[in-house]
């Protein structure tokens, strides 16, 4: 095969399984049913939302953590601001319990902003309790410190990824779920927002961004010039779409530089017609799931 077959094959391995997605809508709606019953005197599974790289569509199958939203009435919110300390820490308690009555056997915990529900199969559900404003931003508690409430705006982020790709040919998506490939294989230190943000950029302003996979070597070797050129003393970025503060002090640049490097190389092979050696080389950034 060559190139455009080798990373279609590998863009459609990287794609969430139907049953891995079936498993993640089943163990969803239980929660907002859960939440609904207890919370709103609802039997219902609306109000629930997918946040994170599940909720932008840009995680591939190695997924194992599920954001999710639930949005919860305001008359709880009262309440909850009423304590005299850290009504955050006891909001989050009675979401772990309420849930807890559906999975009286599942690990779980709260953990400063969310309940985290850990399954047998090792997958992980982190529910955000939070409050909708009119204006779709979200307030939710935070039990560190002493405890505080906050706002998040994800809504424009998910929106922007799905805008992005619409622009892009679909490529936008594909390039976030490799570079999740690539950060696991090469135990990469860089946050997944900021994955999606940096791809957004660098591929809204490619010459090529309309084009398949025939382009992708050069899309992967430029995406790569332009992690490893990021300023190298900045720690904090904004998010597409919601401007949210991105903090990630990790030095992920070293890295880039040297995928950078590789992909000139299988560039260089596969000009040279070495076709084998080409596949091994794009395997030594994305790993065993790239082609053989």
């Amino acid at each position: 095969m060559g190139v455009s077959e080798n990373f279609k094959t590998f863009c459609d391995d990287l794609t969430i399984s139907t049953t891995k997605r079936t498993t993640i809508s089943i163990r969803f709606n239980a929660i907002v049913k859960r939440l609904n019953n207890d919370f709103w005197n609802l039997d219902s599974t609306t109000g629930g939302r997918y946040l994170g790289s599940y909720g932008r569509h840009t995680a591939n199958d190695r997924v194992s953590d599920v954001d999710m939203l639930f949005e919860m009435p305001w008359s709880v919110h009262a309440k909850y601001d009423k304590y005299i300390s850290n009504g955050q820490s006891a909001l989050l308690q009675d979401v772990k319990n309420s849930i807890a009555k559906t999975y009286p056997s599942t690990y779980l915990k709260g953990d400063g902003q969310i309940v985290q529900v850990t399954f047998w199969d090792s997958n992980k559900f982190e529910v955000l309790p939070a409050f909708k404003h009119t204006d779709n931003t979200y307030t939710y508690g935070d039990s560190n410190s002493g405890g505080s409430w906050k706002k998040t705006n994800p809504i424009p982020e998910i929106n922007a990824i799905n805008s992005g790709d619409n622009l892009t040919n679909n490529n936008l998506k594909r390039l976030c779920k490799m570079t999740r490939a690539w950060k696991f294989h090469c135990d990469v230190p860089i946050k997944g927002l900021l994955i999606d943000t940096l791809a957004y950029r660098f591929l809204l302003s490619w010459e090529h961004r309309d084009k398949s996979y025939l382009y992708y070597d050069w899309m992967c070797r430029d995406f790569f010039a332009f992690l490893k050129n990021q300023t190298s003393t900045q720690t904090i970025w904004y998010a597409v779409g919601s401007m949210q503060s991105i903090y990630n002090p990790d030095n992920f640049r070293y890295k880039a530089t040297i995928a950078y490097n590789k992909s000139i190389d299988a560039i260089k092979l596969e000009t040279d017609g070495k076709h084998w050696s080409t596949k091994q080389k794009w395997r030594e950034i994305y790993g065993i799931r790239y082609p053989s």
